[in-house]
């Protein structure tokens, strides 16, 4: 029957934030009881009878497993949303998923094979017919059924017909996430706030986006008629599913809209009358897609850029050091191919991207002091005027121009060789953020040509985009190599021309003009504004500075931008079983996704590795860490600026691998000689806490699934600062006898820190009170000024903040800074770790490959390392819980395990509660196939 509750950058969006104020009881409980008649009328008139769906595709054997909170259901109607906010109440699989997985944070220990699934959902093919909760016939068709299941209520889909499938597909993702794909359509225009609120956070999020990806409709269109022209048979199908699955979504509209129950958040927000159902819901058309498709790869698959900072940090270190000597500091800090990075690749093979040429050409480095960046916002009124909306833009312009990208993380993987059962065995997902709903739905599809369950992207999931076909699994994990590059444009005329090959050329003017008004939703004060980006050839212009006494523009080209869409042929091949049928299969549909991602495969005899991504074929000496001239000397080889095209790098030259013992990837670096665009491949990643435990895993051999999934949950709930380096800084401490009381009984709490395991994790399942809470506390207010005391003084306050611009000092839990943002539960991506571990080795004598130019800490004097170190480890003891987690609107200061924990940020009317730390990906899959076709 039809669904009764159709139900980064991104963590800071929020679109209901006067709602929980403005409520009273008696007043949700008179709109509820006007509002529940319609929705019981349209489920009891639809009501058909349950069928169970077949399995016989399945070659998992019951071994396939996977999990996504808080639930599948993010669609809720008025009622619900007002009874969700006046008692708690949640609709009907809104978070049944979030309980199991966020008690694996405490209950991974006792983990066996027959007991993953408390923890996860069982992700065979199908149903059995006692576990089916509903079938339902979108729009009455006779080629589609969708079957929810019990537990999860998670829509299979199966078609007769191609189309069928697809319209299922469309209309099952409007069921569980209409409301998500509207606001993501319009985040993808530019036009957030005047369809959901003018909050300062709806600002910044459009604003961050709008940057990176200044479409017009018309470039949106174009993207769909070439990637159709280019691929053939697969281009044409593309379309059609595309077609068919936008009917799904629109029939659905129409039903709900009718029957009144579509999302309440369209009544909330003024789009419908919750009286008299005056309003309308827009149908989506293909165009949303590709803006959908936009915001999905600008967030997660599109490394490079930050060749500005980048320039302006090389700049201070030459200036304090000299020339020769500021670009060897600087290069130690880059770790451009650091030979003790963590690799995924890790046999020794070499991929060669992005090395330093022997003599760079074209560099356009600015001249001091002339940067400046380009504004983005102009004609302010209302509240977009106001502080928190500056604000907000600061934050957002600074996010997107960074080198430093969400990370999408994390992939174990083990070779049958190594395991009890003689198959592979994968433990692997996306690591998206948490949202309510989520970013991401869960969903199995089979029909002609498409058989496969597992995440797809609300508003894309007209294929799986990670998950399982019938006898192989596959995820994904963000790569962050460079596929964008900084030009400097020569202008002429005027501040909007530039020389493009000799010729004075108008830069192309876009625009967005949003407005907005209070409503129930969100009561911020009426506003506008115009976002206005300057195109060139060369991309959008970023900054404006002087070179050599010229004024210049500093645009971004993307090799991505203007082809987003592109990416729908691979995840079409990765759906059709008639295409996949091994590794080598696998690695050539991941060649047709043009996003940075590495890519994993397992099956129940191969394992695979395949890094994706339009990769340029730079001309020869361009340096792809700073900015080149906007000259056809240092183009992209062959590149067509009317199409943004040019000669990419070969399939075999990006990192590739089958049937290696073991894969890890936390965002690392993918193999030697394979240089990542953001800052931090050193000698200790993230990586490492994965590294470690799986090699040991390999080692003693017999690993089972269970085994796996307790490495990476040992892992999600370490602290990377206290397991690999803070051994390093207390041997420094330890070098001499401790005689100051304050500092020997803050070293005994971080020894036995150490001792313990040196993780996050609570005294007992539910306690939200740490074991070793003094250590934390300790560790947390220590790092920051200890990095301080070891670099400054050796680098000077313009080179060491110049360089903080660049990386991060650091990425804890509780940290409200960086790519990530507090309680989003991704952690220890980006910081100083590998600096600190480096520097502090090479202090106390040790053997350190690819060491920094210098040493730093006490100048390389161990006695004045120490002093620095006890010094401000004293600081750091006397600070109290509320000093080192002040509060914010979530937490009460001083409570260091709500500091810490998840929150699924609300992107519509339903909240939830927040959970325990857990440094993992948010959808994740657990697999081991028993057979093979």
């Amino acid at each position: 029957m039809p669904r009764r509750t159709p139900r980064t950058a991104l963590d800071r969006v929020r679109t209901f934030r006067r709602l929980p104020g403005f409520l009273k009881t008696a007043s949700v409980c008179v709109l509820i009881a006007g509002l529940v008649s319609p929705i019981t009328q349209s489920a009891a008139s639809a009501a058909t009878s349950a069928s169970p769906a077949a399995a016989a595709n399945d070659y998992c054997g019951g071994q396939c497993s996977d999990i996504l909170p808080p639930g599948e259901n993010g669609n809720a109607t008025l009622a619900q949303i007002l009874l969700n906010q006046a008692f708690g109440t949640q609709p009907g699989h809104a978070e049944d998923q979030l309980g199991p997985y966020a008690n694996l944070a405490t209950g991974y220990k006792g983990l066996s094979d027959t007991t993953i699934n408390n923890f996860f959902n069982d992700a065979s093919f199908g149903v059995p017919s006692d576990q089916v909760a509903s079938t339902e016939k979108p729009n009455g068709r006779s080629d589609v059924t969708i079957v929810r299941d019990k537990k999860t209520g998670v829509p299979h889909i199966t078609g007769t017909t191609r189309y069928g499938t697809e319209f299922g597909a469309g209309y099952a993702a409007a069921e569980d996430r209409l409301w998500l794909m509207d606001v993501f359509r319009h985040v993808g225009r530019g036009q957030l706030t005047s369809f959901a609120g003018g909050a300062a956070a709806n600002q910044g999020l459009e604003q961050e986006f709008y940057r990176n990806a200044p479409y017009t409709e018309a470039d949106l269109q174009a993207q769909i008629d070439r990637a159709v022209a280019n691929n053939g048979a697969r281009g044409q199908q593309a379309l059609s599913d595309a077609d068919a699955y936008l009917d799904g979504i629109n029939s659905y509209i129409d039903a709900s809209d009718s029957g009144r129950y579509f999302p309440g958040e369209y009544d909330l927000t003024g789009h419908k009358d919750a009286i008299t159902n005056a309003g309308t819901i827009d149908h989506f058309k293909i165009t949303d897609l590709v803006a959908l498709a936009s915001v999905i790869g600008s967030l997660f698959g599109s490394g490079g850029g930050g060749e500005v900072n980048n320039a302006l940090s090389l700049m201070a270190a030459q200036d304090k050091y000299g020339v020769e000597q500021g670009t060897k500091v600087w290069e130690s800090f880059r770790e451009r191919n650091d030979p003790e990075a963590v690799l995924t690749v890790h046999g020794g093979q070499s991929f060669p991207y992005g090395a330093k040429p022997a003599t760079a050409k074209g560099q356009a480095l600015p001249d001091a002091g002339s940067v400046t960046q380009e504004p983005l916002v102009y004609d302010r009124t209302g509240s977009a005027a106001s502080t928190a909306a500056k604000s907000a833009s600061t934050t957002a312009a600074k996010t997107d121009l960074s080198s430093a990208r969400r990370g999408m993380s994390n992939a174990l993987v083990v070779s049958g060789k190594y395991t009890a059962s003689g198959h592979p065995i994968a433990v692997f997902g996306p690591q998206t953020g948490y949202f309510a709903p989520q970013l991401l739905m869960l969903q199995e599809i089979q029909g002609p040509g498409i058989s496969a369950r597992g995440a797809s992207f609300a508003g894309l999931s007209m294929y799986v985009e990670l998950g399982r076909g019938q006898d192989y699994s596959w995820s994904a994990t963000t790569s962050g190599q460079d596929i964008i590059d900084t030009y400097a444009v020569e202008l002429c005329q005027d501040d909007y021309h530039y020389l493009y090959h000799g010729t004075c050329t108008a830069m192309d003017k876009v625009e967005q003009k949003n407005s907005w008004s209070p409503t129930l939703a969100d009561g911020t004060a009426a506003g506008s504004y115009t976002m206005r980006v300057w195109r060139t050839k060369y991309g959008p212009v970023e900054y404006r500075a002087t070179v050599g006494g010229k004024k210049v523009a500093y645009t971004s080209l993307r090799s991505s931008y203007l082809h987003e869409v592109d990416s729908i042929i691979g995840f079409q091949m990765l759906n059709d079983p008639g295409y996949i049928k091994g590794p080598q299969d696998f690695q050539s549909a991941a060649q047709h996704i043009n996003y940075t991602f590495n890519w994993f495969y397992a099956d129940s005899q191969h394992t695979a590795y395949y890094n994706s991504g339009d990769n340029p074929v730079r001309a020869d000496g361009v340096d792809t860490e700073f900015p080149v001239w906007a000259q056809p000397a240092y183009e992209w080889k062959n590149w067509n600026p009317d199409t943004n095209t040019a000669d990419y790098t070969a399939p075999s030259a990006h990192p590739n691998s089958i049937d290696q013992d073991y894969y890890v990837s936390w965002n690392n670096k993918q193999a030697k000689d394979y240089t990542t665009a953001s800052w931090g491949d050193g000698s200790v990643h993230r990586a490492n806490l994965l590294d470690d435990r799986v090699k040991k895993l390999v080692a003693a051999g017999g690993v089972t699934r269970a085994q796996l999934v307790q490495a990476m949950a040992s892992a999600s709930v370490s602290d990377l600062r206290a397991e690999d380096v803070l051994p390093e800084l207390l041997q420094v401490v330890n070098s001499s006898p401790v005689t100051d009381s304050t500092a020997a009984d803050a070293v005994n709490k971080l020894q036995a820190w150490v001792a313990a395991g040196a993780q996050r994790t609570e005294t007992s399942a539910g306690s939200k009170t740490y074991a070793n809470a003094d250590a934390i506390r300790i560790l947390d207010a220590w790092w920051p000024l200890l990095v301080k005391a070891e670099f400054q003084p050796g680098l000077g306050s313009d080179l060491y903040n110049a360089l903080t611009s660049n990386l991060a000092i650091d990425e804890a839990p509780s940290a409200g800074h960086g790519p990530t943002g507090s309680h989003a539960g991704s952690s220890f991506q980006y910081g100083w770790w590998s600096y600190v571990d480096k520097d502090i080795r090479s202090v106390l004598g040790q053997n350190v490959q690819g060491p920094l130019a210098a040493k730093y800490c006490g100048n390389g004097d161990l006695g004045a390392c120490r002093d620095a170190l006890i010094s401000t480890l004293k600081q750091a003891a006397g600070m109290t819980a509320a000093q080192v987690y002040p509060g914010d609107s979530v937490c009460s200061a001083g409570d260091q395990w709500c500091a810490d924990s998840i929150v699924q940020r609300t992107l519509g009317g339903i909240k939830h509660g927040n959970i325990s730390w857990q440094n993992r990906p948010t959808f994740q899959q657990v697999v081991e196939y028993t057979s093979h076709r």
